[in-house]
């Protein structure tokens, strides 16, 4: 057996977020600088201090599955099997009885079915214990997303869910690699799922003062790096990524986007919630991302940031990145997608890897938008407000998230050689 190193691929994407229900549109939205940022209407926000938050706009689960299959999914399931329809038409890839044993699926969530918890709570406290849904328990699952998408495409490979708070779809992508390269799959469907924004999440949010309150003017509210940001708005959404043996893709003819050239992850063992101040432990993810992949820290053209627009997060990755990257930090493109479609939680960093490709497919940095007070703790190169030319050969991706979690991915442009 060789031990040379399996290849891994991007052959297809696809996701569902507040700037759009495919990728396409949603680059589209990211070149425009826009937001998806808009005042809540899935619930009541009268109570709440916090009114704003990246909602998905347009998704009709019903239209898209049926009445009865819709009744019976999570929204963060509806989400993630969305996503992974439109990745799984891209990639071109077929499933028959051939092939399904070598295909898996494994999806982040933080939260998993929180929405079904939250109405089947009301529904004890309303109507009685009788009148729980039957369906609640696999509904509320963070398993359940994979699981469906294995259901859907008749998949038989591994099969399961990786939940580490806001780093969850992060370590999703890196571990479904891991699996491929060891040879545990030849495909596997992976990225994030997140549907939190209920009045329970969002008021635990709020009450531990992480959340942006700039309710008058929604679009200007997630400002990663600027000096006036004042915490991070919640989203929804899901992304989903076919990765596969880069073998396997070229023997059946894919269009390869991408390949995951290194991954790594660490804990700050330090808060619960808080990161640890130094950034160190942040940093030794991004340099075991680096030494994994066989890269020095000169080699990477941009860096989509966790960048949630908090003081503490926002100051902690600008000190990590520095000391990663040294005296290059100043001249590395560093931005924030969060500014336009908000934190999306567990399934953040998978949306931010599709971004990462899209930056290398199409020569274009994602901005930040609403840079406006430059901030002199976070004094690098945010590509500020507009998209901006130039060519990115490798990406690197970073989540960070409550419990200390870091992950990281690097993504580089595939050639036959080495990318």
């Amino acid at each position: 057996m060789s031990n040379q190193r399996k290849r891994v691929v991007i052959t297809g994407m696809g996701t569902i977020n507040p700037l759009g229900l495919s990728m396409a549109a949603s680059w589209q939205a990211i070149m425009r600088s826009a937001s998806g940022i808009e005042l809540i209407s899935l619930f009541d926000t009268t109570a709440h201090t916090v009114k704003i938050a990246g909602e998905v706009k347009g998704f009709d689960a019903i239209e898209r599955y049926g009445k009865k299959d819709a009744r019976h999914m999570d929204r963060f399931v509806q989400f993630a099997l969305g996503a992974a329809q439109e990745a799984m038409l891209a990639s071109g890839l077929k499933v028959d009885a051939g092939n399904a044993d070598r295909i898996g699926a494994l999806i982040g969530t933080g939260m998993g079915g929180i929405s079904t918890v939250g109405a089947e709570a009301q529904t004890l406290s309303a109507r009685g214990a009788g009148r729980i849904s039957p369906f609640m328990v696999p509904m509320m699952l963070p398993d359940t997303a994979a699981g469906q998408i294995a259901l859907h495409f008749g998949l038989r490979g591994p099969n399961l869910a990786v939940s580490a708070a806001c780093a969850s779809s992060t370590n999703a992508i890196g571990e479904a690699a891991e699996m491929i390269r060891r040879g545990a799959a030849d495909v596997m469907l992976s990225g994030g799922a997140e549907a939190a924004l209920t009045p329970l999440i969002m008021a635990g949010f709020a009450n531990m003062g992480t959340l942006s309150t700039k309710s008058t003017d929604p679009h200007s509210a997630s400002r990663p790096f600027d000096k006036q940001r004042d915490g991070f708005v919640a989203a929804e959404g899901a992304a989903v990524l076919v990765l596969e043996d880069a073998a396997h893709a070229t023997a059946r003819g894919a269009q390869i986007l991408c390949e995951v050239l290194g991954y790594g992850l660490t804990n700050d063992a330090f808060h619960m919630t808080a990161p640890a101040s130094d950034g160190a432990s942040a940093a030794r993810c991004m340099q075991l991302a680096l030494d994994n992949a066989g890269l020095l820290a000169r080699d990477i053209d941009y860096l989509n940031a966790h960048g949630t627009s908090t003081i503490l997060n926002d100051n902690m990755e600008t000190l990590a990145i520095k000391k990663v990257f040294g005296e290059s930090a100043p001249n590395l493109a560093v931005s924030s997608t969060k500014s336009m479609h908000g934190h999306l939680l567990g399934a953040a960093g998978a949306l931010e890897a599709c971004i990462a490709v899209q930056a290398i497919l199409h020569a274009m940095l994602p901005p930040t938008i609403n840079y406006e007070h430059p901030d002199a703790q976070c004094d690098l190169d945010v590509v500020p407000n507009k998209a901006r030319a130039a060519p990115v050969r490798r990406a690197m991706s970073n989540s960070f998230g409550f419990g200390g979690h870091n992950a990281c991915l690097i993504l580089g442009a595939f050639a036959n050689g080495r990318s």
